[in-house]
């Protein structure tokens, strides 16, 4: 899926610390969901429907994606 995203208005997680080094996300209309590089803040977003980005962070917080 190709979108302009000129209005996002994107954040990083308050457990980032204020490090340069994360990710940054955008609640987008229609649920969609823009994730982002923040060391490239004009570069390529991801961009997920709601259903899969509900999916991708149950996933996370149910610690599926951790190192062994």
């Amino acid at each position: 899926m190709s979108m302009d995203l000129p209005g996002a208005r994107w954040f990083k997680s308050s457990h980032s610390g204020g490090r340069d080094d994360c990710v940054e996300v955008a609640h987008l209309e229609g649920g969609i969901v823009g994730v982002r590089d923040s060391k490239s803040p004009t570069g390529a977003a991801l961009v997920f429907t709601p259903g899969a980005w509900d999916s991708f962070t149950a996933h996370v917080i149910n610690g599926e994606y951790d190192r062994p």
